[in-house]
């Protein structure tokens, strides 16, 4: 049963907030595809070149043989399992959605910069600490 027209600009207008909250949550649930089948095949073919050399090495007595061939497994798998890079998505909110619908600018933030560095701060009160100590 399809969606009414209502429900429709309600769904957008849920969506467009959650993109404009989170667009990392957003980006990460929206790639539904891990990997592409080229991205498998290429693994597997390291898996199985790494198997072969892990199993002359040991075959021939050459460890380094069958320590490149762990390695090249090892890199095999985890070009399989990391997603590729993507497109970083920008940092915090874009901006909220106004009753009509349109998505408003964030305001900017100003940096602070009298702002002390978090070092500093633990420094000073540990100082503080220990000289009340005394």
């Amino acid at each position: 049963m399809p969606l009414s027209e209502y429900e429709q600009r309600v769904l957008d207008q849920m969506e467009r907030q959650l993109t404009s909250d989170d667009p990392e949550l957003v980006t990460s649930l929206s790639s539904g595809q891990r990997g592409s089948s080229v991205r498998y095949l290429l693994a597997a073919i390291g898996i199985i070149a790494g198997i072969g050399l892990l199993i002359l090495g040991v075959a021939q007595s050459e460890p380094i043989v069958g320590v490149v061939g762990f390695a090249i497994m090892f890199l095999a798998v985890a070009y399989a399992v990391t997603k590729p890079a993507a497109a970083k998505a920008t940092a915090g909110p874009i901006g909220s959605i106004g009753p009509d619908g349109r998505l408003k600018p964030a305001p900017r933030k100003k940096k602070n910069s009298g702002a002390k560095p978090f070092m500093t701060k633990l420094e000073e009160r540990w100082d503080r600490r220990r000289n009340e100590g005394l």
